[in-house]
């Protein structure tokens, strides 16, 4: 297809430019409290659920004994509300003495103990958004070194009550304090929510230099209207955000509700596939110690996780808006494969949709497919009439490989496409058959 080629191009300048400090050449994945259980510190009428160790604790044993880690789910990543509003006498940040008796010291070998990994919080402004203390510009270098003493591995810098002029400064410092420290530290950036998200304001080049991740719009709720506000967003602006990703440097569109209250197992599961699409990060936020067996399902499906986790690191883009109000979303693929997602916009009934390969790019030859929730397979030809059905809020989420895989060099050389660039055999990856 001609658009990997354009796109694989694209991605291995911005790859140029990225982060180096060695994590998260894939999208990262894990748990984040945010969207499930907020700011709750009332502990003495919610123990279970309340922001402290016991909880975060609570979600490392889920994902080390219910297999969770050995997809890849290994962050266990706190947000706000955890700290004591008091930095101590050295100046330093610390937790809340009831809430985190043990300190983020002992939670982080907790979760390294289980093969886990441990993320934290922090706001450049005078405040978090919850109202603890911030890390203003004066504090980014001590805070840095406590995170790395702590054995913290990842970082999210939030930006409440901070203005333009900080942020500019604020987040290249943080990335040059946790990378002195000598502590490899992904580094989460909410820069470009605070900007709008697009250029001019949000300079990309740049956000890829200094961070892993970074998030470009506003917070997830628990509803679907959210969600499709942030699918909205991100593909209307696609072509701006898709040269920005690549391994180390990602475009978060936030966590995945999947399991809480707002969304149904089709909606959960259009949410879960759009997501790997995007090659975003997979960061649940929900209660795994109560969590359906349907949801479980969905954050588990293998296929899902092997599209997100692609090594190409490649964004993908909707490629077609059917006055049917039926979508459909593809991706490039490492070994010439491909991912294709038909999304229904509908509320009414299942929707027949009827296309064929050659209409969505493909070019001539047989394609395996592989249904990534129904486990079927079949094999296409490009000019093949096919229909799928798609359910109201709905997808169908494809893995295609060709019967012969696509040469890149033959099929995109001096800047123009060439013929047929096809020459080995390419099959679906045989873990998940």
């Amino acid at each position: 297809m001609h658009l990997a080629v354009l796109l694989f191009a694209s991605a291995l300048f911005v790859a140029t430019f990225a982060l180096d400090n060695g994590v998260m050449r894939t999208p990262p994945m894990g748990w984040l409290a945010w969207e499930r259980f907020r700011c709750d510190i009332d502990c003495e009428h919610d123990p279970k659920n309340c922001i402290s160790e016991n909880l975060f604790i609570d979600m490392a044993d889920r994902l080390s004994e219910d297999g969770w880690r050995e997809l890849g789910y290994i962050y266990v990543n706190i947000d706000d509300c955890w700290s004591s509003m008091k930095r101590d006498e050295k100046g330093r940040l610390q937790a809340d003495p009831k809430r985190f008796p043990g300190g983020i010291h002992k939670l982080a070998r907790y979760m390294h103990d289980r093969g886990l990994k441990l993320g934290l919080y922090g706001d450049m402004g005078t405040h978090t958004c919850g109202g603890y203390p911030g890390t203003t510009l004066d504090k980014i270098e001590i805070d840095a070194q406590t995170f790395a003493e702590w054995e913290v591995d990842m970082f999210k810098f939030d930006g409440c009550y901070s203005n333009a002029t900080e942020q500019e400064k604020g987040y290249p410092l943080m990335s040059k304090a946790l990378n002195a420290t000598g502590r490899p530290i992904g580094y989460s950036c909410s820069w470009p929510a605070y900007q709008g998200g697009l250029p001019p304001q949000v300079n990309y080049t740049q956000l890829g230099e200094i961070c892993n991740l970074w998030r470009n719009y506003g917070d997830i709720q628990d509803s679907w209207d959210s969600v499709l506000n942030i699918i909205d967003w991100f593909f209307e602006n696609q072509d701006v955000l898709i040269p920005a990703a690549g391994p180390g440097q990602w475009n978060d569109p936030d966590m995945l509700i999947a399991g809480d209250f707002g969304l149904s197992m089709e909606q959960s599961r259009a949410q879960m596939a759009l997501w790997a699409i995007m090659a975003a990060p997979l960061f649940m936020s929900n209660d795994l110690r109560t969590v359906s067996s349907g949801a479980r399902s969905i954050l588990q499906n293998k296929m899902v996780i092997s599209i997100n986790q692609d090594a190409m690191g490649i964004q993908g883009r909707r490629i077609l808006k059917e006055k049917s109000q039926i979508q459909v979303f593809w991706r490039p693929l490492s070994n010439n494969a491909s991912a294709l997602v038909f999304f229904s916009r509908r509320n009414d009934m299942p929707y027949h949709y009827q296309t064929t390969l050659s209409k969505l790019n493909y070019t001539t030859g047989s394609y395996k497919i592989y249904d990534v929730f129904t486990e079927k397979t079949m094999v296409l030809k490009d000019s093949t009439s096919f229909v799928v059905s798609v359910n109201p809020t709905g997808v169908v989420m494809w893995y295609v490989s060709a019967s012969a895989k696509l040469n890149h060099r033959q099929f995109y050389k001096g800047g123009r496409l060439q013929g047929s660039g096809y020459d080995d055999e390419n099959a679906i990856p045989r873990v998940f058959l």
